[in-house]
Parts: C-alpha cells; structure tokens; sequence
C-alpha cells in the first residue's frame, strides 16, 4: 500500500467531515463509518490511522476551532480596554456566540462523562486557558482594574469556577441550582477583586441558563 504523502491534508479532511456531521447530525447520531462515508475513497484503516476514536476527533475538532478563533488574541488587540475589560468582553462574545465552534463545543459536553475526555479538559484548562486568562489578569492589576496580588492564583480559580462548576454535565442541576451557583460566582469574584460579572453579563448568562 502506498504510504500517504500528506497526512495533515487527510486529517484536515476528517475533521471537515466530522464537523459537518456533528453540527447536523449531532455527536452521538454520527458514527465513523457516516465520517468515512462523507469522505468517500477514505477506509477505515485510514481514519484509525490518524484518530484512535470519534471522541479523538472531537478533542482535535474543538481544540483546532478554539485556535483557529482564539479569543484571548481577539481582546489582546483591543488596546483601548483595560484587563477586566478584556475578560468582561470574552464573555460577551461567548455568550453572543452562534458560530459552529460555539455549536461544537456543546455538543461536545456530551463526552465530560468520559474519564478521558474529562482529564483532557482538566489539562487544557490547567495548560493553557489558565495561563492565558493569567495574563488577562496581570494586565487588569497593571492597570488598575483589578485588585489582587495573585493572578496566577486568581486564574486557575477563576477557570475552575466558570469552566467546570457551571458545566451542568458535571455539576448536574436545576435552573434554580445553577443561578444559585451563578450569583455565588459572581460574589466569589468581586470578592478576589475581579468583578467581571456585572448585571449585564449576569442577565445574559440568567438567559442562557438551561430549563
């Protein structure tokens, strides 16, 4: 058998094809086999050559999509913002979000009962996500905005606080339950001297609380 000559182009192709399938079909509905399908000419060989798992793929899917549109390079050319300001306007884009990534990354939260997944979350969170809101952070207390003497600290909190314990999938609960939750997000916060959660972004975030 031929060897492929340009594997990133396959993988690039299988990921197209996954999140095609995802956005209509949704994660659990789409199997490898609809993915191979959508390629035609693609065996299965050649999947499990570059992706031991579907859920492989939606790792790769959501990490590409998230560097693809990173939102910390977004607001880290808004000059005229201060550092709260810039984490203020990473929600506001979030929760205005109607892109596919946003999409993906929903159904995405399917997979936090994986063991897998999870810890490859946990890590990206801790690696990477962590030490971009960090910098975020360092910025705010330059400049006034917030006032802590501890952004590391401060960041690996705050990314706890808002990507896992408001993860229904992982902290399952009423409508009622998760604004609880919200406003206590909101108290903790203020109190470590980074308000990011005012009353506009707390009504938007109330809005796009689950049922």
């Amino acid at each position: 058998m031929a060897r492929n000559k340009y594997p990133e182009e396959t993988q690039a192709k299988i990921l197209e094809a996954a999140m095609r399938l995802f956005l209509k079909k949704g994660y659990e509905q789409t199997t490898i086999q609809d993915i191979v399908s959508e390629l035609g000419g693609l065996t299965k060989g050649a999947f499990y050559h570059h992706f031991k798992s579907k859920e492989e793929v939606m790792d790769a899917l959501t990490t590409k999509l998230f560097y693809d549109d990173n939102p910390f390079e977004k607001v880290k050319r808004q000059k005229d913002l201060t550092g709260l300001e810039k984490i203020k306007s990473m929600f506001l884009q979030s929760l205005d979000d109607n892109s596919d990534h946003r999409q993906i990354s929903i159904e995405a939260m399917q997979l936090l009962g994986s063991p897998n997944f999870l810890k490859v979350l946990i890590d990206d969170n801790r690696d990477t996500v962590a030490p971009m809101y960090q910098e975020l952070i360092e910025e705010g207390i330059r400049d006034g905005s917030i006032k802590s003497e501890q952004a590391k600290l401060l960041a690996q909190v705050f990314v706890l606080l808002t990507n896992f314990w408001m993860i229904p999938t992982i902290y399952p609960g009423t409508a009622e339950e998760s604004w609880q939750r919200l406003l206590f997000v909101k108290e903790i916060t203020d109190k470590m001297g980074m308000p990011v959660l005012d009353d506009h972004i707390i009504e938007l975030c109330r809005q796009s609380l689950p049922e």
